[in-house]
């Protein structure tokens, strides 16, 4: 399998000279299973858009914060869509209460979300079939089984292993019939064995409808020695989100 090391940068460039979809909304969608690195993924991305010249920090929407609970998994889009879809695409302000998952309950404070030029949304399912025609990019996050797993169990505690596990049937059942993996623009590998320093660059791998011969090229230069390896999800909110 073909990995190619890119830099966050050139994404940034590469979203800002596509075209809108969203209203003048350039919608990106990080998706991926739990515990593969999507937050990771999206905050740097976020971070290399506000390092462009004359750029500005995105938002960014995690999906968990607007689940009710465990059984919410994917039918929370309806507000998504009421709360910061729908006034985004409008050119308005979208704003939404924070789930936590501490109390199990929306919070009373609104989170603001301007109509910028970039929004990114970020969570399991985040780019389903629905929201596809309206997406400037689709990103999907990768990491072997047993990695997720043990970085959810370390960031969440033991105790939530029973929904989690029950959390992975329902994710794996829905990529399944979404086919999100086979369509997104990027595949990107969380557990490389590429050195690479991971705050400025992540590695991309083919879709799976694209998968040559087994052989790894390394597509950009590595300036500086490993950086940390880890795509733990960077912590937000109350912590326990998937």
């Amino acid at each position: 399998m073909v990995a190619v090391v890119e830099a966050y940068a050139g994404l940034a460039r590469r979203v800002l000279a596509a075209p809108a979809r969203l209203g003048r909304t350039r919608l990106v969608a990080v998706d991926g299973p739990s515990g593969a690195g999507k937050s990771l993924f999206a905050t740097r991305l976020a971070d290399a858009l506000a390092a462009l010249p004359g750029g500005e920090r995105p938002p960014v929407v995690r999906t968990d914060d607007l689940l009710d609970g465990w059984d919410d998994q994917l039918t929370f889009w309806p507000r998504l869509e009421r709360w910061v879809l729908a006034p985004v695409r409008a050119g308005r302000p979208g704003a939404y209460r924070r789930y936590s998952w501490l109390r199990r309950c929306f919070l009373d404070g609104a989170v603001p979300v301007p109509a910028g030029p970039v929004l990114i949304v970020e969570g399991v399912s985040a780019a389903r079939a629905a929201i596809r025609p309206e997406l400037t990019l689709s990103v999907f996050v990768t990491a072997p089984a047993e990695l997720r797993l043990s970085r959810a169990l370390a960031r969440d505690g033991t105790e939530i292993l029973p929904e989690l596990r029950r959390w992975h049937v329902g994710e794996r059942a829905h990529f399944a019939a979404d086919g999100t993996e086979a369509v997104v623009d990027v595949v990107v590998d969380a557990a490389p064995a590429l050195p690479h320093d991971a705050d400025r660059y992540y590695v991309r791998r083919p879709r799976p409808d694209r998968v040559p011969r087994t052989r790894q090229v390394v597509g950009a230069p590595v300036p500086a020695p490993p950086g940390p390896g880890g795509a733990l999800r960077a912590g937000h909110g109350d912590g326990l989100g998937r």
